[in-house]
């Protein structure tokens, strides 16, 4: 969205042998199409400018005296996600241990890897899916609360958006922690919109995205309309006025057909891509910020990466030239004396096979 949309993400988000990581590509792009947004990484979906309109509350939609049966073409979505999972099971990816001895890294390691996750975007603004290239971009991050508000829609079940919930809410205080900024869970007015949404929902969640982003493009609501299966979750950021380097406001978009360990997945990848971690990189490990789909929740590099990225010594904005001294002052402190995952002991690094498809 990839992973960022890896299990997607604005970066926008493909799915691999899972739909995770190669979602997460296809997700970013999703992103850098929306309202002429930026794609980033998971998408550099996040647009330099805000929209031309304040976002305004959306109503719920009317309550239905009974959901309607699933269509058969949610039916067959779920089917075929349920099948992906399958198979990234079997060939040991979708990893919720965090990594580990087969997975260390150093300080350098950290560094480079968040270089490449927070300064570049995996896509060129208003290019669709045309690489994102060798230049850097500014640091980009959340300067007010992050206020997340969950939009369900109207033919997904009531024990599906208790677990939702459930899901995001200690999610939002692990990050809230990380990064030493406001981080929650609201039933009021948010900044951060996540929708969970089915196939059966796709005008429910066009509704809200343009209710939220009344200037969006023809072009990126036709791209959401018909969204590939690979994709099962995107994300969108927009920038504050007259500082566009600081988002004020994203948008993220999680296929309610998903089984529940692919939807914690996407929660994971887009809400933190979200956040400012913008990008895929291949030599990231352990990290969901890898298309390659091995990690399905946040690990423990990805923990230093959002510490680094809220650090105050770095600052919205700055250039990667300018943040590099910092970084390494930072990775050295967030560095045990041993590098991660060797315990003293020669790590063996172990690749999983890659699916067969």
């Amino acid at each position: 969205m990839t992973r960022s949309a890896r299990y997607g993400a604005v970066k926008a988000v493909p799915a691999r042998p899972g739909t995770r990581r190669r979602a997460a590509g296809t997700a970013r792009l999703a992103l850098a199409l929306a309202a002429g947004l930026s794609l980033a990484g998971c998408a550099e979906l996040f647009p330099k400018g805000p929209p031309k309109q304040s976002l305004r509350p959306v109503p719920p939609p009317a309550a239905l005296s009974a959901r309607e049966p699933a269509s058969t073409r949610s039916r067959v979505l779920a089917a075929y996600y349920r099948e992906e999972l399958a198979r990234d099971l079997a060939h040991d990816m979708m990893r919720t241990d965090g990594g580990g001895a087969d997975t260390p890294y150093d300080a350098a390691d950290l560094v480079r890897n968040f270089q490449a996750i927070a300064f570049y975007g995996e896509y060129r603004r208003g290019a669709g899916l045309e690489p994102g290239g060798n230049t850097p971009g500014p640091l980009q991050r959340w300067d007010k609360p992050v206020r997340v508000k969950l939009h369900y829609g109207a033919s997904v079940a009531p024990e599906v958006r208790d677990a939702a919930r459930e899901e995001v809410r200690p999610y939002l205080r692990r990050l809230a922690g990380l990064t030493g900024h406001p981080v929650s869970l609201t039933a009021g007015v948010g900044n951060f919109h996540v929708l969970v949404m089915g196939e059966d929902d796709r005008e429910q969640a066009l509704q809200v995205i343009r209710a939220l982003v009344p200037d969006i493009s023809t072009g990126t609501l036709n791209t959401l309309r018909t969204l590939p299966r690979d994709l099962p979750c995107l994300v969108m950021g927009f920038g504050a006025t007259g500082a566009p380097a600081s988002y004020d406001r994203a948008i993220a978009l999680v296929r309610a057909e998903l089984p529940a360990p692919m939807r914690l997945a996407c929660f994971h990848e887009e809400i933190a891509q979200g956040l400012g971690l913008r990008n895929d990189s291949p030599q990231a490990r352990p990290s969901i910020f890898n298309d390659d789909g091995e990690f399905a929740l946040l690990t423990s590099m990805d923990e230093k990466m959002l510490r680094m990225l809220y650090d105050p010594r770095l600052a919205p904005g700055m250039s990667l030239a300018e943040a590099t001294p910092a970084l390494h002052e930072i990775a050295e402190a967030l560095m045990p004396a041993a590098p991660t995952g060797t315990a003293g002991v020669p790590p063996v690094i172990r690749r999983p096979a890659p699916a067969a498809r």
